[in-house]
């Protein structure tokens, strides 16, 4: 983290800035999922996945902040681990599988099934309650082909999963995959993001996070020094 070397003000306002527990949706990993996540790394140094899943975590919290009936350690259990099955695919073949236009679905179940198998290894390893880890399971095994959510825990997990499309990272990544302008990767996400969402929350995050990038991009914006 940089520290500023000058203020236009003048004076030092640190003494005004609030403790990050004060802050609504300042967030950080708690205990059981920073275990999670330390266990789910080591499968996801591919395709970005380890970046994209710490965004999407942070997704899930803020969408489970307005869902109160959902199961936070269900939800967050599943994201953190949803796409560690993709290191069982072979790297050049993941692209293949997720390209628009093209697509393997046989290698989208594939990584489906196998994170599958992962996480309940990872959660029993941890000493996870054996209830919470077949709900986990059952939502990993199908969080990119099953068009339905099977409950409001799946909901969210596929939401968070679907939105980091259309995050700065993720416009960003897309850009790198296909060779694409931040133009190209914002229209292509955003038109697959908008109509397969399942919340509320999550559409209105939605056309928040592509209404910024559309800014970002626009010549008004591109024309400020």
């Amino acid at each position: 983290m940089t520290s500023p070397t000058s203020t236009r003000y003048g004076r030092d306002v640190r003494s005004h800035i609030p403790a990050g527990i004060d802050v609504d949706g300042y967030l950080s990993l708690s205990d059981r999922d920073a275990a999670i996540w330390e266990r789910a790394a080591v499968h996801l140094g591919v395709r970005n996945n380890d970046s994209h899943t710490l965004y999407a975590y942070g997704i899930a919290r803020a969408l489970l902040a307005v869902t109160p009936d959902a199961d936070e350690e269900v939800a967050l259990s599943a994201i953190l681990l949803h796409d560690i099955g993709w290191s069982s695919v072979a790297e050049h073949e993941i692209l293949e599988a997720i390209a628009p236009g093209g697509g393997r679905p046989d290698l989208i179940r594939t990584h489906e099934i196998e994170g599958a198998r992962l996480a309940r290894g990872i959660l029993s390893d941890l000493g996870t309650d054996s209830d919470l880890i077949e709900r986990v399971v059952e939502i990993i095994d199908g969080h990119d082909s099953r068009q339905t959510a099977l409950s409001i825990e799946d909901a969210i997990v596929k939401d968070a999963d679907k939105l980091w499309r259309v995050t700065p990272h993720g416009i960003a990544t897309v850009c790198g995959w296909f060779g694409l302008t931040q133009d190209e990767s914002l229209r292509i996400t955003a038109a697959r993001v908008q109509g397969s969402l399942f919340t509320d929350a999550a559409r209105t995050m939605g056309r928040a996070l592509t209404a910024i990038a559309s800014i970002d991009i626009a010549p008004q914006r591109q024309g400020l020094a």
